[in-house]
């Protein structure tokens, strides 16, 4: 971080992320309320604050200095637009600082160009092809109406209790070797998070994602070597699609990650 915490953080839709960056605000001498549809599952030391933004808010909000928004893609294309509008109005005054959590999912339309794949930035206009990634998309532009957010893309994002490729490689299921995969650590992203909630002048827009985009089998070659089990076999057609996307900005903002790659990041998980 390269700046004083907020003082008092609200984060929506408070979830593993949430816990992790929220902890490092309460270290930090920071206040953090967790808005969440179930607060009986809020960490310890958040205060809880019930709610479900389907609907309008019975009350106004606690004012905050700053906001992250982690809630996941709702159904439909405009499925943000109930929840963020039921938030905007019970809010009394827009925090100094919002952070939006989308996804790099909004460029799946990449996804089927050939080798070599474009490495793509955040100067690249997003390509979304299904209802999650247009949902997503129409969140980021929402968030920025709304509360003039910071957006931040993360890839897929693996760590303690994210165990979807360990559970694939245990149970020996086929996989695309060939397709190009990103991906970010929850601890390197949390780290993202609080430098963007603390940095005086942050950018607008990040892209999540480690330095080192690779292929499937890659990742699952590691994962086998390091647990003693076989490859998974490659997946029938093998199409070799996926995206590469660059980090460069990201690195800027927070100098050098606790995981660079996925074999830092996995080791640290199975050790």
């Amino acid at each position: 971080m390269s700046g004083p915490v907020p003082t008092r953080t609200l984060w929506v839709g408070c979830g593993r992320l949430g816990g992790r960056t929220g902890a490092a605000l309460l270290e930090a001498g920071g206040e953090v309320l967790a808005l969440r549809r179930d607060p009986g599952a809020v960490p310890s030391g958040f205060r809880a604050l019930a709610a479900d933004l389907s609907s309008p808010l019975e009350g106004a909000l606690p004012a905050c200095e700053a906001m992250v928004i982690t809630l996941p893609p709702p159904e439909g294309a405009d499925g943000y637009e109930t929840p963020l509008r039921h938030l905007a109005a019970a809010l009394p005054h827009r925090p100094a600082r919002t952070v939006f959590v989308s996804s790099t999912r909004v460029f799946e339309g990449y996804a089927n160009r050939a080798d070599p794949a474009p490495v793509l930035t955040e100067e690249d206009a997003p390509q979304p092809l299904g209802d999650r990634a247009q949902s997503l998309l129409n969140g980021e532009r929402l968030a920025r109406e709304l509360f003039d957010a910071i957006v931040v893309r993360p890839a897929g994002i693996y760590g303690p209790g994210r165990d979807r490729l360990l559970r694939t490689v245990r149970e020996g299921r086929p996989v695309d070797h060939r397709r190009r995969t990103n991906r970010i650590h929850e601890e390197d992203l949390a780290s993202v998070l609080l430098a963007l909630l603390a940095h005086p002048e942050p950018p607008v827009l990040l892209h999540a994602v480690d330095g080192a985009p690779a292929r499937l089998g890659e990742v699952v070659t590691h994962l086998a070597f390091r647990l003693g089990l076989p490859v998974p076999p490659a997946a029938d057609p093998d199409s070799g699609h996926g995206t590469v996307l660059s980090g460069a900005r990201m690195r800027e903002l927070l100098g050098e990650l606790r995981h660079p790659d996925f074999r830092s990041g996995y080791d640290a998980i199975l050790v």
